[in-house]
């Protein structure tokens, strides 16, 4: 196959190859039909993460009646998961977090709401679990409730809805994998910050 017939091999593209219904699908961050697609995909990343966060806000609103935020509310209900305790490194491990001083601060807002409590009294860090209190729980039944009468419900008539979330769930792990290879590259060679003058 020619580099013509392959742009993918050539490193170059025709505008038509660009073009998608009239649109021209370039920016600063794609030049070649893979670099599209991979920004394509970033760019529903961002919408998404952010209509997740504005629904589990709003879900976990109702819920509760308190003010909690997308981050409070993924680690309450990772803290329910396998109706096991759990310690700050292994919510962070299950969330894919290493930003260990905003988890802790969550787990305190989620304490003194009364959400989740420790399960031993020994306040070293190290060995401390937590699990949901009463409260706890009854919040997490009413958002779960809430997800199936109202999230799940708008699922329902879509075709083959069951396969397309399998598939999304498949490429975003993935894409978790290759991104955490690509930062650990990054992270290895990046040079020291200049101060400025």
């Amino acid at each position: 196959m020619s580099d013509k017939k392959n742009p993918e091999k050539s490193g170059k593209t025709s505008d038509a190859e660009f073009a998608d219904a009239g649109l021209d699908r370039r920016w600063h961050l794609a030049t070649t039909p893979r670099e599209i697609a991979l920004t394509e995909l970033e760019y529903s990343l961002f919408r998404s993460f952010e209509a997740f966060s504005k629904w589990q806000v709003e879900g976990m609103a109702v819920a509760s009646g308190r003010n909690l935020s997308a981050s409070d509310g993924a680690i309450l209900n990772v803290i329910a998961m396998r109706d096991r305790p759990k310690g700050i490194t292994e919510i962070g491990r299950l969330l894919n977090r290493d930003d260990v001083t905003n988890v802790q601060y969550t787990i305190r807002k989620l304490i003194q709401e009364g959400l989740i409590e420790k399960t031993t009294k020994d306040n070293r860090r190290k060995g401390v679990n937590y699990t949901t209190t009463p409260k706890g729980l009854e919040v997490i039944q009413r958002y779960v409730a809430l997800r199936k009468s109202l999230l799940i419900k708008l699922t329902e008539p879509i075709q083959g809805m069951n396969a397309h979330l399998e598939n999304g769930s498949h490429i975003l792990d993935l894409m978790t994998g290759i991104y955490e290879q690509a930062a650990r590259v990054a992270a290895t060679h990046r040079n020291p910050v200049e101060d400025e003058e």
